[in-house]
């Protein structure tokens, strides 16, 4: 069996391609080019994560094995309890694997930076927004990343008229890309007296958050600063100062198309941090901008502003008459809906990789 999953993995290409890139990193000369060496370490971190966590897979079948050998022998009922448990989990772990088996893309090992926007339809929108940014932050958080709020307007009666959520950890992006599109729910309204169905849309769009080994260039369009108050974790300080933030670049992207970005925080407790936070999302933006004109260019990415609006979206989620939640681009579908409002969004997640990976192929 270990031997099957070798295959399958193709480990001795992965354990082949970290000899190579430590060879590398032993030439004279190897940090004179401080980007390039900068490239290799992080090729190297992210395939021997992966060969740890197919070690991991490797102990799992070892483990159950044993057991089953064990059981063969005396017929314990305990042991066959442990045998299914070991056996669940062994099945997690090779999912996980075969997901990470799947993020290739050059941005995929970065940390995400999700925003949602609402659409149209006031309250019931704003509130189908904060049950969003709940379920991401649930997925996060059960799949070991951490999350930190940058930015969040409420709304008038309940929800959110805008939020943007960090996700940090290895491959956030990578997992997270998959989210991005309009959000469709339906549902009878709790905000309705008449207790009719109503139909919402959320926008969510994901991009890569770049550190310093990207250079994004702003220089070439006009950048405005505004600032105003906002109601942070700071408290009452925050509300009497001028401490959120909002950055408005306009400007040409490479293909000479004119476009205007803003990035907005609010949630650190000086106007210095919020600012920060700010550029490094607009920077964000615009890279991700770069990299879908440059990946349209190859046919391999259909355009993602889409109007948040009916026929637009990308999966739906029904809560009444009846329960089921549908990917429109995969046609996955879940009948858990309450599990998938908690944050059980792997099966998406993994369904879209692998359809990308085929259209790819």
């Amino acid at each position: 069996m270990p031997g099957r999953s070798e295959a399958i993995f193709d480990v001795a290409q992965r354990r082949e391609t970290v000899e190579e890139l430590r060879a590398k990193r032993l030439a004279p000369g190897f940090w004179d080019d401080p980007d390039a060496a900068r490239e290799v370490e992080i090729k190297i971190s992210r395939e021997e994560e992966w060969l740890d966590a197919f070690e991991k897979v490797e102990r799992h079948i070892d483990d159950l094995e044993t057991l089953q050998l064990l059981q063969e022998e005396e017929d314990d009922a305990d042991l066959q309890q442990e045998i299914q448990s070991t056996a669940t989990s062994l099945q997690r772990l090779v999912d996980k694997l075969e997901l990470k088996s799947m993020l290739s893309g050059p941005d995929d090992h970065r940390d995400a930076i999700l925003t949602l926007n609402p659409g149209a339809g006031g309250t019931e929108s704003q509130d189908w927004a904060s049950m969003l940014l709940r379920m991401y932050s649930r997925w996060a958080e059960q799949n070991g990343f951490k999350t930190e709020l940058l930015e969040y307007q409420p709304g008038e009666v309940a929800g959110l008229k805008s939020a943007s959520l960090r996700v940090e950890g290895q491959h956030a992006y990578g997992y997270l890309r998959a989210e991005t599109g309009v959000h469709r729910l339906v549902r009878i309204s709790p905000f309705d007296s008449g207790g009719r169905r109503h139909t919402s849309f959320c926008s969510v769009f994901v991009y890569p958050e770049i550190d310093d080994s990207i250079e994004v260039d702003i220089s070439q369009g006009e950048l405005e600063l505004q600032t105003f108050r906002s109601g942070g974790k700071g408290g009452q300080n925050v509300n009497k100062l001028d401490t959120g933030v909002r950055y408005v670049w306009e400007g040409p992207l490479s293909n000479g198309e004119e476009v205007k970005v803003t990035a907005e925080c609010t949630e650190e407790r000086s106007q210095l941090q919020n600012r920060e936070r700010a550029m490094t999302m607009l920077k964000s933006r615009i890279y991700q901008l770069e990299q879908e004109i440059q990946e349209a260019e190859r046919n391999k990415l259909e355009s993602q502003k889409k109007k948040i609006e009916w026929g637009s979206q990308i999966r739906s989620y029904v809560f009444q008459p009846y329960t089921m939640v549908n990917d429109h681009r995969t046609e996955t579908k879940v009948t858990d809906v309450d599990a998938v409002m908690d944050g059980d969004l792997d099966e998406f997640i993994k369904a879209y990789l692998l359809q990308q990976a085929h259209e790819d192929a």
